[in-house]
């Protein structure tokens, strides 16, 4: 399995940033994972986005969930984030991520590489 995002490296502040990871080998509507965001800005720790199960269920971070869209195209194999009214705050290496859920809880799996998208004017 091997997951790639892609998207625009710089965003101006106030825009939306829009950010797909393509998935390879397995369908994104598999039971029983959950295809994730992270992101990790400069010199900080990881910071869980959202994410969309298997199912289509979305769920997001409290903290980020007025900005932010996760969504999917079965189609293609593929899913996306959307962030809206980005600062140089949300400045950071974006990751797409699987969580595979398992008897004792579940763990993530597979990452992408991880995008790095600056917010500047």
């Amino acid at each position: 399995v091997q997951l790639q995002e892609s998207g625009p490296g710089l965003v101006k502040p106030s825009q939306t940033l829009s950010l797909t990871c393509t998935v390879s080998a397995g369908s994104i509507t598999t039971n029983y994972y959950s295809w994730t965001w992270i992101r990790q800005p400069p010199g900080k720790g990881l910071e869980w986005i959202g994410c969309i199960r298997y199912s289509g269920t979305t769920y997001y971070s409290p903290s980020l969930k007025s900005r932010t869209s996760i969504s999917r195209d079965t189609s293609k194999n593929q899913f996306s984030l959307q962030l809206s009214s980005v600062t140089p705050e949300d400045t950071a290496v974006y990751y797409c991520v699987r969580w595979v859920e398992t008897n004792l809880g579940g763990g993530y799996d597979y990452w992408g590489q991880g995008i790095h998208v600056t917010v500047s004017s």
